[in-house]
């Protein structure tokens, strides 16, 4: 089996990825690191580069809801509406009449569990055709562009009757806002970041990371990566907790061991046992992560993680609920965020680890192929050291 470090340094000379930063960690320390290529001209790859970690981002806000569930401010099935009442103006994409959208009003009412697990009916344009036809013949803004009015996407489907991957934890960051009254950066960075020590996480690329911040990249017809300008906008009408956030990979796998760890750090308790069993275990019921398949393909390949397998979604990740032979157990928790940077939490056997870069299209096949055979090395080598 190949080591992790000539894994990492293959697929940057084979062009399956132009630059990579991963860690493991165990429960209590960091058990590997590693680098390959440069994340920008002139600059090596390393722990301490800029990462815009997208959706990866989603677990975030969506540990900041569960913070004031626990404190009895929100409940994880109280209608979005009743917080915030402009939910209640969204309604269902039933296709094109001509060039005319179909709207009909919802059949169910919308939850923060809802909003949390991706049934709530908000989908992702990337991944739904009728939507990017919805946003192009109306002229709406993407919710990326962080302007306000880019919340008000219509829904895919009635809520709670589907998995459909979204922007619901981009309204669930708003919902934080209201109920704390602080708004969402100031939160995270109280609540979260401070109490993990997470220095190197936060909202805007600050003057001290231009130095750090990874270069952009997607993959062009002939299947090498150019320069891809993509980063969340500053200092925006609202910052999206869908996508809004930079980190580090040393950052991010502070964030992780918090889960390997039933929600405890360092300094203490975040979240109680409770709570962190919201965030664990399946919160869809019969409901079960389905394929995405790419409306986009530039900016995503088709995504379906471990195929064949089992997968619901728990209050902030995709939740496996079988093993995979040589790699995560029944239980592991995961994600990713668009530029691909990549992570799993696998409390079974006391493993998580993060492998990152910034390049497109989304879920790349090469790219994956990479992830895979990172993740079977990590095994091979670490084992069960829970």
């Amino acid at each position: 089996m190949r080591d992790l470090e000539g894994i990492l340094g293959d697929a940057v000379a084979a062009g399956d990825a132009p630059y990579l930063v991963a860690m493991v960690a165990d429960r209590q320390r960091v058990l590997w690191s590693g680098s390959a290529g440069e994340a920008a001209p002139g600059r090596a790859a390393a722990t301490d580069t800029v990462f815009r970690i997208y959706s990866m981002t989603k677990a975030v806000g969506s540990l900041a809801a569960m913070l004031l569930v626990e404190r009895g401010q929100l409940g994880l099935d109280q209608p979005v509406d009743e917080v915030l009442p402009q939910f209640a103006e969204l309604k269902v994409l039933d296709g094109f009449d001509g060039e005319e959208p179909v709207l009909r009003p919802p059949k169910t009412r919308a939850t923060i569990r809802h909003l949390a697990t991706h049934t709530s009916g908000l989908v992702y344009e990337y991944w739904n055709a009728d939507l990017a036809a919805y946003l192009e013949r109306t002229g709406r803004p993407s919710v990326i562009s962080g302007r306000a009015a880019g919340l008000a996407y219509p829904l895919a489907f009635d809520p709670g009757t589907r998995w459909g991957y979204g922007i619901g934890i981009d309204w669930l960051g708003r919902v934080v806002e209201a109920v704390d009254g602080r708004r969402i950066d100031k939160f995270c960075q109280d609540e979260i970041f401070a109490p993990l020590g997470m220095t190197d996480t936060g909202f805007e690329a600050g003057e001290g990371d231009a130095g750090r911040l990874a270069a952009g990249m997607s993959r062009g017809r002939d299947g090498t990566h150019a320069p891809f300008g993509m980063t969340p906008p500053s200092e925006p009408e609202f910052y999206g907790m869908g996508h809004a956030l930079f980190s580090t990979a040393p950052d991010y796998l502070k964030f992780l061991q918090l889960f390997l760890n039933g929600g405890k750090h360092a300094g203490g308790r975040l979240i109680g046992p409770e709570s962190f069993e919201v965030m664990a275990t399946n919160q869809i019921g019969d409901l079960r992560v389905t394929p995405m398949v790419s409306a986009m393909p530039r900016l995503s390949a088709d995504v379906d993680l471990f195929p064949g397998a089992q997968k619901t979604h728990t209050f902030g990740f995709v939740r496996l609920e079988e093993d995979v032979p040589g790699m995560r157990a029944a239980g592991s928790l995961g994600w990713a965020g668009i530029f691909n940077t990549h992570y799993w939490i696998d409390p079974a056997t006391g493993i998580a680890a993060v492998l990152m870069t910034q390049a497109l299209p989304f879920a790349d096949p090469r790219f994956m192929d990479v992830f895979q055979r990172f993740e079977r090395a990590v095994y091979g080598r670490f084992g069960n050291t829970s």
